[in-house]
């Protein structure tokens, strides 16, 4: 028999189903706008061992954005780079990350320990009332109402079988998504399905030999990767052979045979090794009436290019404020619609340069396929860094400029611009342009609390404006650019139709 509280302590607007990197992100996001909020989570704490090891400049904004990005930023390593050496150890190709802080306002590449971020994140949920978090909970059943979900789910510890109501669920419950399930939402297979041995270990002295690059092993042998972790940590990811077990490989005196290259096992100690199989592989949908996906349940990726939890992040930065303005009623719910369809593609060419990476790997870099993907002009063989953009979805004025990732500016108080503005939208506007601007519009802005940031109030604003060749950006709460002005119609225009999205005021700073 199904038990269930009284009708105000489970009915919630949004609910998360999983309580990794991505649904923490999510609900503090949630959290900062006030949305009621509630967190179902199998397990009691965050998984002990590293998994994911890499984020970007990015991913650091929203951690920015829900205040916690000091409290993360001494558990990281920034990332020098990833090289690609061939089984002499010669150089085939080169990915240099820059070491300064770039536009975002970050470093561009950030190694980190999973659990030590997921406890930051969990820890970051205590400050919001309106945000609850059920540990050893686990969902087995989703009815959409047509006016919300009715979720069965059992308290472990108990056995109870228990019931909430949310208007909407997002499954942020990884690979194997029983979310994605209820949606019955294939994946379309993007042919990467390898089995990699993960080795994690801690040094017991220090081995400066190994070096700080990220190094890509294309040996036909047996491609590997090495991964140099913040402190002590290191990682090795090495490829499983088709004939052999991959119970054996998990054996001490095997792992240690494979790593004898790097180091002994007197030099350091194994903190956990597994046989992963990585796959490649985007759900055909990521949203059905009230369910939605979002990080591995919506996606998939090899590790190649450590974008795997860079992209749930995404996902939640893009998903959390729509799902604000709608449970809010200050728009329809076909706003939700735009969250997959700005976001599928950007994930899908990810995953696809991902395996394109490990094809290089498993092919030893060979001429063609240096040719075929990675040679410059000058012949040079050095990869640079995509740049991510949104695909079809809520924008309006320039093509050219709608989806794109904008910068963070530095305003003259010493604040970057996402400290100042929280999670919502912000107008950088040229000044002459905004005094000139007809009340009727000014109001739009004031009215829907948009913070409006001028060339007066930092240095940093006109250069972003020339480089874009507008005299005003409308950036959305995820950093991207909603659309462009150049005269005050085109100002109305961007107040008129992207207002009613913006989320209530919020700031972590």
């Amino acid at each position: 028999m199904i038990e269930n509280r009284s009708k105000s302590a489970d009915q919630f607007d949004i609910a998360i189903i999983g309580l990794g990197p991505v649904g923490a992100t999510l609900a503090n996001l949630l959290g900062l706008q006030g949305i009621s909020t509630l967190v179902l989570e199998r397990e009691t704490e965050a998984y002990h061992l590293p998994r994911a090891v890499h984020f970007d400049d990015e991913v650091m904004r929203v951690f920015q954005t829900i205040g916690l990005a000091q409290d993360i930023l001494p558990c990281t390593r920034v990332n020098p780079g990833m090289r690609f050496v061939d089984a002499d150890g010669a150089l085939l190709m080169d990915w240099p990350r820059p070491q300064d802080v770039g536009p975002q306002g970050w470093h561009a590449s950030y190694r980190f320990h999973q659990p030590d971020l997921e406890r930051i994140l969990r820890a970051g949920l205590s400050r919001f009332p309106n945000v609850q978090t059920r540990t050893r909970c686990d969902a087995f059943a989703f009815t959409d109402t047509g006016e919300d979900v009715v979720i069965g789910y059992e308290e472990l510890d108990t056995g109870t079988l228990r019931q909430a109501r949310a208007r909407y669920v997002v499954g942020c419950d990884g690979a194997r998504s029983l979310v994605r399930r209820f949606i019955g939402a294939s994946m379309d297979d993007l042919g990467f399905h390898e089995r990699w041995l993960v080795v994690d270990a801690v040094l017991r002295r220090p081995k400066p030999e190994l070096g700080d690059h990220t190094i890509q092993y294309c040996d036909p042998a047996r491609p590997a990767t090495y991964v140099r972790g913040p402190g002590d940590r290191r990682r090795w990811e090495i490829t499983v052979l088709p004939e052999e077990d991959g119970r054996a490989m998990v054996n001490p005196q095997k792992v240690w045979g494979l790593l004898a290259r790097w180091l002994s096992p007197d030099e350091a100690e194994l903190e956990r090794a597994a046989v992963y199989t990585f796959h490649s592989a985007v759900a055909r949908a990521w949203r059905a009436g009230r369910l939605l996906l979002a990080g591995d349940a919506a996606h998939q990726t090899p590790p190649f290019m450590g974008q795997g939890m860079c992209a749930g992040i995404r996902d939640a930065a893009n998903l959390a404020w729509k799902l604000a303005a709608v449970v809010q009623d200050r728009t329809c719910d076909a706003l939700l619609d735009t969250y997959q369809s700005e976001r599928a593609p950007d994930v899908r060419a990810y995953i696809e340069t991902a395996v394109r990476l490990g094809g290089l790997i498993n092919t030893c870099g060979t001429e063609a396929a240096l040719n075929a993907a990675f040679r410059d002009a000058d012949g040079v063989v050095r990869l640079r860094s995509r740049e991510p953009r949104l695909g079809p979805g809520l924008a309006i004025g320039r093509a050219d400029l709608s989806g794109t990732r904008s910068p963070q500016p530095r305003l003259d108080d010493g604040r970057g611009l996402d400290t100042a503005v929280g999670y919502g939208f912000a107008l950088l506007a040229r000044d002459a342009l905004w005094k000139s601007a007809g009340e009727s519009t000014r109001q739009c802005f004031r009215q829907a609390d948009i913070t409006v940031v001028t060339e007066a109030d930092g240095p940093d604003i006109a250069p972003i404006l020339s480089d874009a060749r507008a005299c005003a950006l409308l950036i959305r709460p995820d950093r991207y650019v909603a659309g462009a002005a150049s005269d005050d119609g085109e100002l109305a225009a961007l107040a008129n139709v992207l207002a009613p999205y913006r989320p209530a005021q919020a700031s972590a700073a």
